[in-house]
């Protein structure tokens, strides 16, 4: 580490930008680093990790009593670009990130028109370098159209940059077809991110099916359907050598599979949000959509089970599922209302308030679930402190108090289960590519 400062003193007359981060309690699962340290940053790459650094920086920023960590990954979420913009966009989406701390996501291909061949990925790629202030990264889809009848031409999608692929929204029923997606991509290291609900347990289905379901009057969608899904994907990534990762998990016995799967050596991965880590069925209220999301929140059980396994590493990531809608849209019946909300702007509230400050998990462990290893998932130059490495970083304050106020909102999505709720730990500072992103800029 001495060598690397010294040659950078050594070079200083080529230096065009250094930030000196100070004091923070910095954590890097990726090198397993928890302690009090200063972050150097030249020229939008990390330079050095070590407690009081002797250096002269342009800027300064003292980070005594809050988190430093690699910037955040969100390896789900619906910027709803292209023909979505109602909903969301780059621009939006970018800001709703850098308010909620994350420097990376990858955004879903369930678009208007579906993000289903390579021509749209370079012009998504080309977009998000142009407006996106965060690292967009860019998910294809498995089929035609999202379809679920012909694959698509994710080899093309590849080359022009897709860094998975997903029909998310959609459970790929046919087989055969997924099966031959799998086939098709295991020796890419690409992943498939899947929606594991089965479609004939779960149509018209708008709320964990149970006591509660029958007592409010609403079709339920039973977490059978999703328990079947993952068993069958599972099954289909050790026959065919491919990797499935399992979107949004909600299922206290989909837990289970996984962990069965990963022991038999399977390649699987999967992921949790949230709002399925610490929301029940019970929150749910047919006169609020807010809390309508595919799948269902369910039960508490099923609450414990997916923290049991976001801690044993079962589940790989977290993730917020960001998904805005129109206001006029979300404010509907609950049956007719769309599924999803905004996430990304409450996540660390949510996860410090009730996991953190709850004594639930550690923050190494939290913190690895939204850096190290969704960019590991992924196969991104990301998550990391390492020396060299883009100088994405987040701090936190984790005792900062605050109320969830959607008039404070980046996002163009409005409705949210949290709003009016006062949570303990905020983001403070975002930082991409060594730019420090002000909250208030725009």
């Amino acid at each position: 580490m001495n060598n690397q400062l010294w040659q950078i003193r050594r070079m200083e007359s080529n230096i065009s930008t250094v930030m000196l981060i100070r004091n923070g309690h910095v954590i890097d699962p990726a090198n397993d680093f928890d302690g009090v340290a200063d972050v150097l940053i030249v020229d939008g790459k990390i330079a050095a990790v070590k407690p009081d650094i002797n250096f002269s920086a342009q800027y300064e920023y003292d980070a005594k009593g809050k988190i430093v960590t690699p910037g955040l990954i969100d390896m789900h979420v619906h910027f709803r670009e292209p023909g979505q913009e109602a909903k969301e966009d780059f621009v939006s989406g970018s800001k709703a990130a850098v308010a909620g701390g994350f420097t990376t996501v990858a955004t879903m291909p369930n678009t208007s028109p579906v993000v289903d061949n390579a021509a749209l990925v370079r012009a998504m790629v080309r977009r998000a370098e142009e407006v996106g202030i965060i690292n967009i990264k860019i998910i294809g889809a498995v089929t035609k159209g999202q379809q679920g009848q012909e694959l698509a031409e994710m080899r093309d999608m590849i080359d022009a940059g897709a860094v998975a692929f997903s029909d998310d929204g959609h459970f790929d029923d046919n087989a055969k077809i997924f099966m031959n997606a799998l086939d098709y991509l295991h020796d890419t290291g690409k992943i498939i991110i899947c929606h594991e609900e089965e479609t004939s347990l779960v149509k018209g289905g708008v709320m964990n099916e149970g006591k509660r379901s029958a007592l409010l009057g609403l079709k339920g969608r039973p977490s059978v359907a999703e328990d079947i899904a993952v068993a069958r994907d599972a099954l289909l990534a050790e026959y065919t050598g491919g990797h499935v990762h399992i979107a949004h998990m909600s299922s206290a016995r989909a837990v289970e599979i996984v962990r069965y799967a990963k022991k038999r050596g399977i390649k699987v991965t999967a992921e949790v949000t949230p709002q399925h880590l610490t929301m029940t069925e019970d929150l749910v209220n047919p006169f609020d959509a807010s809390t309508k999301i595919n799948p269902p929140l369910r039960t508490q059980a099923d609450c414990d089970a997916l923290l049991a396994g976001l801690l044993d590493g079962t589940i790989d990531a977290i993730v917020t599922d960001h998904s805005p809608h129109a206001p006029e849209e979300k404010d509907r019946e609950y049956i007719y209302a769309p599924s999803g909300f905004p996430g990304l702007e409450t996540c660390v509230g949510v996860l410090f308030t009730e996991l953190y400050h709850k004594d639930k998990i550690d923050l190494k462990t939290l913190i690895s679930k939204m850096t190290y290893e969704p960019a590991k998932i992924l196969g991104l130059n990301a998550g990391t402190l390492s020396i060299d490495a883009p100088a994405d970083i987040t701090i936190i304050d984790p005792e900062i108090e605050w109320l969830v106020d959607s008039r404070n909102f980046y996002t163009k999505g409005s409705h949210s289960p949290f709003i009016g709720r006062e949570f303990k730990g905020r983001v403070v500072a975002t930082i991409v590519r060594g730019n420090l992103m002000k909250l208030n800029q725009w």
